[in-house]
């Protein structure tokens, strides 16, 4: 991935295999999302360093990422770090030229890959945020998730206000780990939910849990087994984390709800299919399950 400063702004190189409209539709998925924000395929991000706030403005302009800053001017090295975040946030490094290979001999991936080509993993790059957004969407619908989430982000992260709107952040794990857990169940957060998130930001912000300790394992199976080994984060969480934060392609959330149904509308099967039948069509995606799970989830946002 490169990355240039031309005259106070950021341009990030793409990859051929770059749908940045396809990405936003992905991001734009629910109206209640609080961390970023989309107006006429602007991309907003705040992020923060060294105590200060930076208000990112995204773009794309002759295949090129465009990030501008209306609020401060980052350093160089800040600038790095902004490169490195996106880079994450879109998957920027990864070769889909395989996936795409594999899908057009797979009768499920087939379509999708044609109807979302260029379609991103979009991910999660802070390990706080991945894991506390996995326990929150744990067991409940998707928009009661995205209220909860509201609600912890309003409630203990920062926001700046900047010509008519609010750009927030998630809060911090050193923040969480200092609040208790009635704070969460005040805000409608299951008692177990709220002790699991303090409890991981207490290992996060102790240095105990870190995404270098994590990527250290060696391989996906150890790197799953590591966060299974947290209280509160079983199986699915886990793949979860490891798609959406440690980007690792064979991250597979079997059991993953919106899986089943996404695959019962393309097999126009009348019933979920089975765990047996979601092996066995998964046996096709070795090395791609994350990107077979991610297309198999966008199919379901059809009507955005």
């Amino acid at each position: 991935m490169k990355w240039t400063n031309d005259g106070g702004y950021l341009v990030i190189e793409l990859p051929q295999a770059f749908n940045y409209r396809e990405c936003l539709q992905f991001l734009k998925r629910s109206p209640h999302e609080i961390l970023h924000h989309i107006k006429d395929d602007v991309l907003y991000k705040l992020l923060k360093m060294n105590d200060q706030f930076i208000l990112c403005e995204i773009t794309e302009q002759d295949h090129k990422i465009i990030v501008t800053f209306p609020m401060k001017q980052p350093s160089s090295h800040e600038q790095a770090i902004i490169a490195q975040y996106v880079a994450e946030w879109f998957d920027l490094t990864t070769d889909l030229q395989g996936y795409y290979q594999m899908a057009e001999n797979d009768q499920i991936l087939k379509p999708l890959v044609k109807k979302y080509s260029g379609l991103r993993l979009i991910g999660i790059p802070d390990l706080f945020e991945a894991i506390a957004w996995a326990i929150i969407g744990q067991q409940i619908n998707l928009t009661f998730a995205y209220t909860l989430k509201k609600r912890f982000v309003e409630h203990f992260g920062e926001y700046v206000y900047f010509e008519g709107q609010s750009y927030w952040l998630f809060p911090t794990p050193e923040k969480i780990a200092a609040i208790q857990v009635d704070d969460l169940r005040n805000l409608q957060f299951t008692r177990r939910k709220s002790e699991y998130i303090i409890d991981i930001a207490k290992s996060i912000a102790s240095g105990q849990l870190t995404k270098d300790l994590l990527c250290q394992k060696e391989g996906y199976e150890a790197m799953k087994k590591s966060l299974m080994d947290i209280r509160g984060i079983g199986a699915w969480t886990a793949d979860y984390v490891l798609m959406k934060c440690l980007q690792q392609p064979t991250a597979f959330p079997i059991v993953d709800v919106g899986l089943h149904n996404a695959l019962k509308i393309q097999l126009a099967f009348e019933r979920k299919p089975t765990m047996e039948e979601m092996k066995n069509y998964a046996k096709h995606w070795q090395g791609w399950q994350a990107y077979a799970t991610f297309y198999l989830w966008r199919s379901l946002y059809e009507t955005i």
